[in-house]
């Protein structure tokens, strides 16, 4: 059972469940449910696709995730950025027949469900920090760009494609001659709707006496009253014949198509890439928001138990019509502050949207798509950011660098090729500087045992024994470096005795950095200067001791610097402490 408790997470929340915890999952079911419906069927049509893989992308991935994700209250399904990047790497494989878009869209929740799978198994939670700060807020800024754009084409009730700015630029000139009066005012009036639920609409309730608790769910059931509205208004009018508003249309009813995905090979091909970016955005949201929720509860969760609970929800949306999903920020703050108590709301939110995908979806039939697309917009416009990427280069030039090639890069050349130019600056910036790793010639403050950078504090130095410490991980990229540093230390008109390598904040060395420190000690030997080694972490020196180095040292290795100044330089740091060497 303990095994089955580690493999299943979920049934941790069975321990001590009682009805007052059934009732509170059950009513924050019922108000997440109301909101993802539209937001799913939305989301759907960002992403290319026909609008029930969205409910069904709703259903079975959150109970994989109720088994084995770490949050209680997350909630998973699709989002607007991943909608997105699915529909970019969709779109790049020319496909037109709604049943091998499902099937591409199921074979990219597999494929991103194996990379989140294998990332768990090995324990890659740390995979996510390849994605920098402002690379991530950058990306998600230039994405609600591309998505507001997008979604022009349901707005304006007009014929756009592509997916970058340039594209659905072209692409709207050459159509803007088409563009649907009814779709537009549809569009702007359900948008300012939703708007004004948010803003105005709890102000009003609360006016005329309403509790806090019965405004939260009048305001959260907005998006639900929208749909509601806007499908029958165009029913009753028959908006579609007499002005050519472009609806929904049938959705099939039943159970979702629980199947593998068949797709040539090809087409698994061209999806690793994507499928791989997918994954790791899709991580770093989910994990944003399961934190940030878990902290307001002082809770933890588990990135590594995190990855598999993405990577099972991902897998049931691949069998069940879907396509890749993650935690949602607004689903999941919806659902927490409804006073969702375990995962089971999630479990109950699923019952409920399956039952609306086989009974209940003819009544979507007459749902404008401009209703839907204010729907997106509504909930993604706050998500543009362009202060943080000028804060970023403020503060620094590099990081600020990446910001904006990946802010342009998404917005010119694609969602892909920015993120992936995005992740390579960043990590192609910290190798740059872990290559140059940070040191400083110290000295001793005066009238204390404390070593401090010579170009920054005034310190007495030893006039033979030169202490350089080094604050970076000692491995191949750097290793060259320090023999470098080491000769200009040779070369030098004062011709010292002794080198001491400050190891405080050295933390890894490798078999190349050894090999360096070998180099070292022989080419100092050669010049009649004994090589020394102060701070040594205690992983550090096991694995020098293991390796060998230690005997082969030329000098010794002492337990701080201040110990290894006064054996090798007594006179001068009983100078540097006022007292007289005599």
């Amino acid at each position: 059972m303990n095994w089955l408790r580690r493999l299943l997470p979920g049934l941790e929340w069975l321990d001590g469940y009682d009805g007052k915890r059934l009732t509170q999952d059950g009513l924050a079911s019922l108000v997440t449910a109301i909101l993802l419906i539209p937001q799913s069927l939305a989301y759907a049509l960002l992403a290319g696709l026909p609008p029930q893989a969205g409910l069904y992308a709703s259903i079975a991935p959150l109970l994989a995730y109720a088994l084995f994700g770490s949050s209680r209250v997350l909630a998973v399904g699709p989002v607007a950025v991943i909608s997105l990047m699915t529909a970019a790497a969709i779109g790049s494989l020319g496909l037109t027949d709604p049943a091998d878009l499902m099937a591409a869209a199921g074979a990219l929740a597999l494929l991103s469900s194996v990379f989140l799978l294998l990332f768990g198994v090995f324990r890659l939670g740390s995979v996510a920090n390849f994605l920098s700060r402002p690379v991530v807020e950058a990306f998600i800024t230039a994405s609600t760009v591309l998505i507001i754009a997008s979604q022009l084409r349901h707005f304006l009730g007009v014929e756009m494609d592509g997916a970058t700015i340039p594209e659905l630029a072209v692409s709207f000139a050459r159509h803007y001659d088409g563009i649907n009066t009814t779709a537009l005012i549809m569009g702007v009036i359900s948008l300012a709707f939703l708007l004004a639920s948010r803003s105005l609409l709890p102000d009003i309730l609360k006016r005329i006496g309403l509790t806090a608790g019965l405004i939260s769910i009048l305001t959260r059931i907005a998006p639900a009253a929208l749909v509601a509205l806007t499908a029958l208004t165009a029913w009753t009018f028959g908006l579609q014949d007499r002005t050519g508003l472009s609806i929904v249309g049938e959705l099939p009813s039943g159970l979702p198509p629980f199947a593998f995905p068949i797709v040539p090979l090809e087409t698994w091909r061209a999806l690793i890439g994507p499928a791989a970016l997918i994954s790791l955005v899709g991580f770093v949201e989910s994990v944003s928001v399961g934190q940030s929720l878990a902290a307001r509860r002082r809770e933890t969760i588990n990135p590594n138990r995190e990855l598999l609970g993405l990577g099972a929800a991902n897998a049931a949306a691949a069998f069940s019509g879907g396509y890749p999903v993650t935690g949602g920020f607004a689903r999941s703050v919806v659902n927490e502050s409804a006073g969702a108590e375990t995962p089971l709301a999630g479990v109950f939110t699923a019952v409920l949207i399956l039952l609306v995908a086989a009974f209940l979806t003819p009544l979507f039939y007459h749902l404008p798509k401009a209703a839907l697309a204010a729907t997106i917009l509504a909930a993604i416009w706050r998500m543009a950011n362009f202060h943080d990427a000028w804060l970023a280069w403020k503060y620094s030039h590099a990081d600020g660098a990446a910001a904006f090639l990946t802010l342009v890069g998404v917005l010119f050349l694609g969602v892909e090729i920015g993120l992936t130019l995005g992740v390579a600056l960043s990590v192609g910036l910290v190798l740059q500087r872990s290559m140059r790793p940070h040191w400083a010639e110290v000295g001793q403050v005066p009238r204390t045992h404390h070593f401090r950078n010579i170009n920054r504090h005034e310190v007495i130095c030893s006039p033979h024994v030169v202490s350089l410490r080094i604050d970076e991980a000692l491995y191949f990229a750097n290793a060259r470096f320090l023999e470098d540093l080491a000769g200009e230390i040779i070369a030098r008109e004062s011709r010292p005795t002794d080198l001491v390598l400050l190891f405080p904040a050295v933390n890894f060395v490798d078999a190349s950095a050894l090999g360096s420190l070998r180099v070292i000690n022989a080419r100092l030997g050669d010049a009649g200067v004994k090589l020394h080694l102060s701070e040594v972490k205690g992983p550090v020196a096991d694995k020098l001791l293991e390796a060998g180095f230690y005997e082969e040292l030329s000098g010794e290795v002492f337990l701080s610097h201040y110990a290894a100044m006064r054996t090798l330089d007594p006179q001068t740091t009983l100078t540097a402490e006022g007292v007289s060497p005599g």
